[in-house]
């Protein structure tokens, strides 16, 4: 495995852990920052809104620089914004901190993405960019635990300082073990958007945001899911998550690999069909604990079996606009997290169990599943562009 690809990692570590984190520690902050907890979850919203402001407007600007260079500065700017954030007490002042901390999250993945391709070898791009991924699935499996207890433990700013000592590593390793690339042929500004007149970016743009968003319905409320109709306690909660993280990191590996032997379209249409079977049996069975566990490894793993996949298929169909096109991936899995997080509340809003978030998944599932039978159909049958 190239050393170069390993330092793309430690990036999404450190992105995974700025965006995931906070879920986790939240009463933390709520009660730093004298605030309730729903304010403090403004914060989250935050970092979401400064993926979707920062992934286009980063690429714009930057668009005409060395790729390598692009990454440098996309991490001073993420431990600029978490190292603010870990001597923050305002709450005011923590969402613009964690507004800068989100901007660079998407063009980031977008420029990781083409750097990944440029050096993966003929026939393994996706599980190039898979291992590139894996930061954000390691930051699950061990740095949001890890995150947590240091929260216990000393304070919720110890994580924003690790952030930024992370972010400082990640620059090092960036600075001297990825090669110097060229810019991206300058297409014009109108040229960076020209590939939208396909049909192809909506559709996988659709399926990203529908079929991830199915997921985050019912992950956005696991805890109490699997305490409140699975039965188990509070303390147990914590190993369930470091099983989810487990399975992500599996998931991830695994849908690059299937990606580069069967096409990635064909690849997101099975995972994400496992998807709506894993939802409609926790929402029918959610009560039997085995059976709820197993299929939250299922669903986890699904959710990052599909990442690596859509994100070379949004860099191959944004010929002109490559940068554009993969961060707009990460555009779509923000706006598809908050959308299936408020969706899949509203049956519990109105009195109804927490396996029911599940249900609403499915149906989200559903559309995905539809954009990428449409996709694979109308042009990957063909080759276009693949």
């Amino acid at each position: 495995m190239k050393k170069s690809l390993i330092a793309l990692a430690f990036g999404t570590f450190a992105l995974g852990m700025a965006e995931f984190v906070m879920m986790s520690i939240l009463p933390y902050v709520a009660h730093s920052m004298q605030c309730s907890i729903p304010e403090a979850g403004h914060l989250i919203s935050a970092y979401a809104i400064g993926v979707c402001v920062g992934a286009p407007t980063v690429v714009l600007l930057a668009r005409k620089q060395a790729l390598h260079r692009i990454l440098l500065g996309l991490i001073i700017i993420y431990l600029t914004g978490n190292l603010l954030m870990a001597f923050c007490s305002n709450l005011h002042l923590g969402i613009l901190f964690r507004f800068i901390s989100g901007l660079p999250h998407g063009a980031y993945f977008g420029v990781g993405s083409i750097v990944a391709d440029r050096l993966a070898p003929r026939g393994k791009s996706t599980s190039a960019i898979a291992v590139m991924c894996s930061g954000m699935t390691v930051a699950n499996l061990i740095g949001v635990p890890t995150g947590t207890w240091l929260s216990e433990l000393l304070s919720w700013r110890s994580i924003f300082l690790f952030n930024g000592m992370w972010g400082a590593l990640t620059f090092i390793l960036l600075y001297r073990l990825i090669p110097h690339m060229d810019p991206l042929p300058n297409t014009g500004l109108k040229g960076q958007f020209r590939f939208l007149k396909s049909a192809a970016p909506w559709l996988i743009t659709a399926t990203t945001m529908f079929g991830n968003g199915g997921i985050f319905c019912w992950y956005s409320y696991i805890s109490p899911l699997m305490n409140k109709v699975a039965g188990f306690s509070p303390a147990e909660i914590t190993l369930l998550m470091v099983m989810a993280g487990g399975s992500m990191c599996v998931g991830n590996i695994a849908g690059g690999k299937l990606a580069d032997r069967y096409t990635p379209g064909k690849t997101i249409l099975g995972v994400q069909l496992t998807m709506i079977f894993g939802l409609l049996v926790t929402f029918f069975f959610a009560s039997y604990p085995g059976i709820a566990v197993l299929m939250m490894c299922v669903c986890t793993a699904c959710l990052f079996g599909v990442s690596a996949p859509q994100q070379l298929l949004l860099l191959r169909y944004s010929k002109g606009g490559e940068m554009m096109g993969a961060a707009l991936v990460q555009v779509a899995f923000n706006l598809g997290n908050a959308i299936g997080a408020y969706c899949g509340g509203l049956p519990v809003t109105y009195g109804l169990p927490y396996n029911y978030p599940a249900l609403v998944g499915a149906a989200f599932v559903v559309i995905g599943v539809i954009s990428t039978a449409t996709f694979c159909r109308k042009y990957q049958a063909s080759g276009v562009a693949m």
